[in-house]
């Protein structure tokens, strides 16, 4: 059952799936579309105006159903005080299951995949990518158009100022690759071999052997398309 605080207000023209817990004072508007059972916290807002000096920025947002909006993906959870802009040229979309802990900043047109986990006080500058199961650490900054590939590890504070591929643990300011992230593809369930190849890929992509698993070539291929 869908319950949504007595202090929270949802716009007209949002979308909600079933089982849907919007908290206090949260303000969900504009052109979102919510998934099924996703967990929205106090004070999170939504879906207003995207933060571009000259969008128009109408008294109304919350009712409005211009532009690209909001689309995020099923059993997502947005603590509290989480920061979505609706989209200025497509829509800021988050894929399904993501945990997206309180105070983190998702500027306008963002792209995050499934699984995605973002640590708090996070900042995505407009039109970031992040791949599936990305891992952002506490206070990470991720300037705009960058992006960041599946199942990357980044450091809490990391400054991510270009493009980081799939597969890696990263970290520092500016944020530099500092090696395979062997642990986290462990816990999703790669093997030794597939580990191994990722390796292999992130120390010449040229020359790497075909992918053992199709996930593996569908993150890289993501990826590729991501910064074309």
């Amino acid at each position: 059952m869908t319950s949504i605080h007595p202090t929270a207000i949802v716009g007209g023209g949002v979308s909600l799936g079933a089982d849907v817990v919007i908290g206090a004072y949260a303000i969900v508007g504009g052109r979102a579309s919510i998934g099924d059972s996703c967990w929205i916290g106090a004070h999170a807002v939504i879906g207003a105006p995207p933060e571009v000096r000259d969008h128009p920025h109408p008294d109304d947002w919350i009712e409005s159903d211009s532009g690209p909006g909001v689309s995020i993906g099923n059993g997502t959870v947005l603590r509290e005080a989480v920061h979505v802009q609706g989209g200025w040229k497509r829509a800021t979309t988050l894929g399904a299951n993501l945990f997206v802990m309180n105070q983190v900043y998702i500027a306008h047109d963002g792209q995050l995949a499934d699984g995605v986990t973002i640590a708090s006080s996070a900042t995505l500058g407009g039109h970031v990518v992040l791949g599936t199961g990305a891992n952002l650490g506490l206070g990470t900054t991720v300037h705009q158009r960058r992006v960041v590939g599946a199942w990357t590890m980044l450091g809490m504070s990391s400054v991510v100022t270009h493009d980081i591929p799939p597969f890696v643990k990263a970290f520092g300011s500016p944020c530099r690759v500092h090696g395979i992230n062997e642990v986290g593809l462990a816990r999703q369930g790669f093997s030794d071999e597939e580990v191994r190849w990722a390796a292999s890929w992130i120390d010449d992509p040229d020359s790497a052997e075909a992918a053992p698993a199709p996930r593996l070539e569908a993150a890289v291929d993501a990826y590729l398309v991501a910064r074309s």
